[in-house]
Order: C-alpha cells, then structure tokens, then sequence
C-alpha cells in the first residue's frame, strides 16, 4: 500500500511551449506539434529523447542521415520524420540538434524542448503522442545500436502485424541467433541478469531484453500503448510490454547490433532501486485494478 501510495508515478500535463517544436522551415518559427491520434502523415517517426547530449547526439544524427540516404536510393518515395525530445537540458543540445539539421538541411528535423525534464520515459511517451509516422520508434541518444538495424524491425513487425497491432523490440540477448554483435562490461551484464530476473518474478515474462532502447510501434499500437503510460523515468520498457500483453499485441524480438558508449546518466545504485520501486508499483497498480489498459480509461 506504501508503495502505491507514494511511489506511483504521476506525469505532469505540458507546459504551453511543449506543444511546439523547432525545425529549419518556416524561417525558424516554432510550430505546433501533430497528435497521435490522426492519421499519419510519413512512413516512419523516429522519436529521440535527449538530456544533455549535445556530445552523444552527433553521432546518432549522422548514423540516421546515412540511412535515410541510402532508403531514398532504393525508395525515392521514403518519408520521414525525426523529432529530438531535449528533456530540460542544460547543454546545447536543442542547438547542436538545429545546427545538423541547417548543416545538411534536414527539415524533417523536430526539435522540442522541455521547461523541466520528465526522464527518459516522458521524453519517449512526449514524442510518441505527437508522432506522424505509420510506424514509430524510439533510440537512443547516445547510437549504442546500429540505427540501420531498424529494417530488421520493420520486417519483422509486418511478419507479426495482427489487425494492424505490431511492437518489435531491439535485443541485445539473441545475438546466438544471429550475426549481430554485442559489446558490454561485466558489469552491466550482471545488472542486467539481475534485473532481469527481478522482472521475471514480478510477471513480465517472455521477453529477454526489456531495456534495450530500440523499439518500434504500428501506428495502431502506439495509439493502444502511449496515451496509457504512467512511469516516465527508465522502467517505462516494462510498462511499454505490459500494456502490450494486456492487450494482445504481437510483441516480437529482433537481435540488433550494439555497444556501451560512455556518458550514461543512469545511476547505477540509486537508478536500480529507483526501477525496482518504480516497477513494484506498476504491477500493484494493475493488479489493483487503479491503472487499466482498456480502451474506455
């Protein structure tokens, strides 16, 4: 009852110039951001949530710039949109993140800036409700993943699609199954063994790489799962799956190339005790029925 009482998240509502983004068009005028729930609009968002990674984030904009340009070489018709979450940092990265997108004039290019920072779970749910993609994902800021790795997802979403219902999840688990490559310390590899055996125990079953920051939604889904969630720190994977099996979303597994880039904000004591308090509460909420996943909440 503690727990529930004290621990259960509660997300803030936006501030007024939350509902606005920054790009290269319209001579640098800030426009009011789309909402999830009308139609789409481009074939892919990529939503990147973004604390203080003015260092980090060249790295993956110039990962996702060469992708894009080799699609358009097969698919001169691929439409995109790539909206970098800053999360109330206080860098520059919404100014390193602008100053790309003038550099190689990339008007798909969304940068929205928070008056205070939410986490990483708010900065990903933020992106996803105002996203215009027939698919959406989300990765992470520092490029740890091969962003081309996103095919793989894509093909295997449609394999799963269910009634337009598909999440396919980056793993850094199944590279026996595969030719991708893995890179992590022994340390973190021991976390994540113990994390996820925490999550085992507390009913998350089926799924064996829940954090891995590289996950993609049908529309559809996204609309079942985002408008739902709660946690806005780094437990949000967890209830991003929980939601899904509520509701019977196809989720499916695909190994994905990846390696530890220094520069994470994540605590690793107090982070971990906060993710086992946060997920505990996720859980207990549900099971006492205070959160749902049904459609008339």
């Amino acid at each position: 009852a503690l727990v529930v009482r004290f621990k259960s998240p509660r997300p803030r509502q936006r501030e007024d110039s939350e509902n606005y983004y920054m790009c290269i068009d319209e001579k640098h005028v800030r426009q009011r951001l789309g909402s999830l729930e009308s139609e789409a609009t481009v074939d892919l968002s990529i939503v990147v949530p973004a604390y203080n990674e003015e260092e980090r984030l060249p790295v993956l904009l110039n990962d996702i710039r060469d992708y894009v340009n080799r699609r358009r070489e097969k698919d001169s018709g691929f439409s995109y949109e790539l909206i970098i979450m800053d999360d109330g940092s206080k860098d520059k990265t919404s100014d390193v993140a602008m100053e790309f997108a003038r550099m190689h004039g990339i008007r798909e290019l969304k940068a929205v800036k928070h008056v205070i920072n939410r986490g990483k779970g708010g900065a990903v749910t933020q992106g996803m409700l105002c996203a215009q993609g027939r698919y959406l994902m989300f990765c992470d800021a520092d490029g740890a993943t091969r962003f081309s790795d996103i095919d793989a997802l894509l093909e295997k979403a449609k394999e799963s699609e269910k009634d337009g219902l598909a999440i396919a999840i980056g793993s850094r688990n199944n590279q026996a199954l595969s030719d991708t490559v893995v890179e992590r310390s022994h340390i973190r590899a021991f976390l994540q063994w113990g994390f996820h055996t925490y999550v085992t125990i507390l009913g998350v079953r089926g799924v064996r790489d829940t954090q891995c920051g590289f996950k993609l939604f049908s529309r559809e889904a996204a609309r079942r799962v985002f408008p739902k969630m709660h946690v806005e720190r780094f437990i949000f994977d967890i209830e991003i799956l929980l939601l899904a099996r509520y509701q019977g979303i196809p989720v499916v597994e695909v190994p994905v190339n990846w390696h530890e880039v220094a520069g994470s904000k994540m605590s690793i004591v107090r982070d971990s005790i906060q993710m086992a308090l946060d997920l505990l509460a996720v859980r207990l909420n549900h099971m006492l029925g205070n959160w749902s996943a049904s459609d008339n909440q």
